[in-house]
């Protein structure tokens, strides 16, 4: 008799925001999946800096990673002999996590199949990856509102030299597209300018 091959469900790219604010589906009193925008979602490709570790070691193996890709945080969490899957990572690392997306005590956690060091710049490149997927478009009172925040960033980071564009697309939840149109527009205003290519100041 054949062996029966194993379907193994799709690992989707999402932002950690988007999985901790997806609709949670229980089979009876099982967790089974999270629903986010039209997918049913119980694998997940993920990306993000190590902001915590714990580890727990002795009779009782257990340890966590405490993940945040500035949309939100999310721990992964590991059980016996699968604590050598954290041993080479540490705080500030910047890692690319495939896992099972799984519900204990109301907490929506990873348990990890892959994990991946990474470059910090594939934060960004992850971000842009996500956003070119959603809708572009902003209500009017929204765009005011990244308007201001990009000002006030800009203002508040000057006697540092001034921010850099891609700060702002990592740190404001708007496409990396509508950001980049609202920069161009206060350049084109004068009141920020560029000390070099990709870096803003005030200039009032």
């Amino acid at each position: 008799m054949p062996e029966q091959e194993f379907k193994r469900h799709i690992a989707y790219k999402f932002s950690i925001g988007d999985i901790i604010s997806g609709k949670i589906v229980m089979d009876g009193e099982r967790f089974k999946l999270i629903e986010i925008g039209p997918k049913r979602v119980s694998r997940v490709n993920i990306i993000a800096n190590v902001i915590d570790k714990f580890i727990q070691d002795g009779e009782k193996k257990y340890g966590t990673l405490t993940l945040d890709d500035a949309s939100g945080q999310l721990r992964v969490k590991v059980f016996g002999e699968d604590l050598a899957k954290l041993e080479q990572f540490i705080q500030g690392d910047t890692l690319m996590i495939i896992g099972l997306v799984r519900l204990w005590n109301n907490e929506l956690y990873l348990t990890p199949e892959i994990i991946k060091k990474k470059e910090p710049s594939y934060l960004l490149v992850r971000k842009l990856e996500l956003d070119a997927e959603k809708p572009k478009m902003l209500e009017k009172n929204e765009m005011q509102q990244l308007k201001e925040s990009i000002l006030s960033l800009v203002k508040q980071e000057d006697d540092k030299g001034g921010v850099e564009i891609e700060r702002m697309i990592l740190d404001f939840k708007a496409s990396p597209d509508v950001i980049n149109q609202e920069v161009k527009k206060l350049l084109e205003e004068g009141i920020v300018y560029e000390p070099r290519p990709g870096k803003l100041r005030y200039l009032g």
